[in-house]
Order: C-alpha cells, then structure tokens, then sequence
C-alpha cells in the first residue's frame, strides 16, 4: 500500500468513527415522556381553545440540546384511558434506558365507571378490587381496576425497560374553603404520594407545592388563571405550574433528570 492509499483508508476510517460516534451520540440522548391528561396537555397542546397545560411549557425550563421531551398526555384521558387506547403501548415501543417517564393522573379517573360519554372513571384507590362493566363507548365488556393498578403498570412498565419512572400529584383545582386551596391529600394527591413510596420511585407533590403558591397569592388573582372552569388554566396558569414543577425537579433531584434544567 502506498503513501496515498494509507492517507486515504485513514481519513475514510477517522469519517466512519467520527460518523459512528454522531449516531452513537444521537441514540443515546435520553427522552423525557410525559403522560396525563388536559391539565398536562390541553387540545392540541398550542392553546387555540385560551385552556393550556404544563406540559406544554416544561421544555423551556430544559436543555433540549441534551434531553428531548415528548409531551404525550391527552384531555380527558384516565389513567385507564390512556392505557386501554393504545397510548402507553405508543410509548412502550420506543422507551428506552436512560429515559424518563413523567406522569400525572387523577382528575378523569373519579369519573363513572360505565359514564356513556367517555367511560374512563377508574377504581378509587390503590387495591386489588376490579369490576367488570358493560363499556359503552367500546361496546365490549371490560374489567376496570383501581387508580393505584394502572398507575403501577405505568411504573413497573417503565422500570422494565431501564427509564425511570417520576410520579406527580394532580394539579389543584380553583377550589376554595375557608380561605384554603381545597387538596387531595385524602385522595389523588395521597395514593400518588403512596404509590411512590411503595414502588421506590420519585415523587413531586404539584398538588400542595402549586397549592401552598396560590394560598400566597389569594383568591381573587388566582382567580384570573381560571377563566373557563375550575379545572383549566389559561397560559399565566400554565407557565406557573410549569416553574413550580422544574423547581421541585430541581429541589427533589429525581434520578439524573436534574441535571439537564437550564441554569
């Protein structure tokens, strides 16, 4: 081989291994999920309704050059819903190690089991009961479980397949007693907190942390994130929860995923 055949299988090698490190690069950045449902994402998730999510504001609080984020929650999903839709069978067939899978649930799962316009309500709590429904959306019977059985399998799921699960509490509604943000400590809130305590895994309390936000800011202007319903935030809303929630990643330092916030 002569002088001009080494110098060209070197640089056709150093292009191979340089290319092979890109995609090695590239394959190996990680994906934060996100999963819930209209508090999370609401419509299409750019606010043509004026009702908007967090989820649709966290990436600016992220480095996306280092972590993408995939914002995959929908309105009016449960966390039976999301399941027996084939939504979090979409996720399974790209999750990968090294991702992250946040979740939040609890608004549409109190709704009727067999409700005939949406038939997404869920078992309260986080036992091992199950009925089975005629469901009418479907037209098939169905056996629905607890809040607490599908919310494990979004866990033991994500763990088998090397991501780390990170579990949130609802986000509080524009509930008022006794001058006091109404909570789901005896409810969503506390089986969320449960649950992640039980599977080892992290848990960011949205419902008192934003909660405790709006008791300091008092009712009334509170009141202006809430134009629509006593569910629902406009954008202000929405980019609040959203800096609540990457300051308790930030504080709580769930797994790695603290790392890639922008300073």
């Amino acid at each position: 081989m002569n002088k001009n055949q080494t110098i060209w299988r070197s640089i056709v090698m150093l292009l191979l291994f340089t290319g092979a490190a890109a995609f090695t690069w590239r394959k190996a950045k990680p994906v934060l999920y996100i999963i819930g449902d209209s508090t999370v994402r609401n419509g299409d998730g750019t606010g043509k309704n004026g009702q908007w999510g967090w989820g649709s504001f966290l990436a600016a609080h992220f480095d996306t050059g280092r972590i993408s984020l995939q914002n995959h929650a929908m309105g009016g999903r449960s966390s039976r819903t999301f399941i027996t839709e084939g939504r979090w069978d979409k996720i399974m067939s790209t999750l990968k190690k090294g991702d992250y899978v946040l979740m939040q649930f609890g608004h549409n799962d109190a709704s009727p089991l067999d409700d005939t316009a949406r038939a997404r309500g869920t078992i309260n709590g986080l036992g091992a009961e199950s009925k089975e429904i005629w469901n009418p959306i479907t037209k098939q019977k169905e056996t629905v479980y607890t809040y607490g059985h599908y919310m494990r399998r979004y866990i033991r799921d994500a763990k088998a397949k090397g991501a780390l699960p990170v579990m949130c509490s609802l986000v509080p509604r524009n509930n008022w007693k006794a001058g006091k943000v109404v909570r789901s400590d005896s409810s969503y809130g506390l089986w969320a907190r449960t649950l992640a305590r039980e599977e080892n895994i992290p848990f960011l309390d949205l419902n008192n942390l934003i909660a405790d936000r709006y008791e300091a800011m008092g009712a009334a202007r509170v009141a202006a994130y809430f134009p629509y319903d006593h569910t629902h935030t406009e954008k202000e809303g929405a980019l609040l929860s959203a800096a609540i929630l990457a300051q308790a990643i930030r504080d709580t330092k769930p797994g790695k995923l603290h790392r890639f916030l922008r300073n």
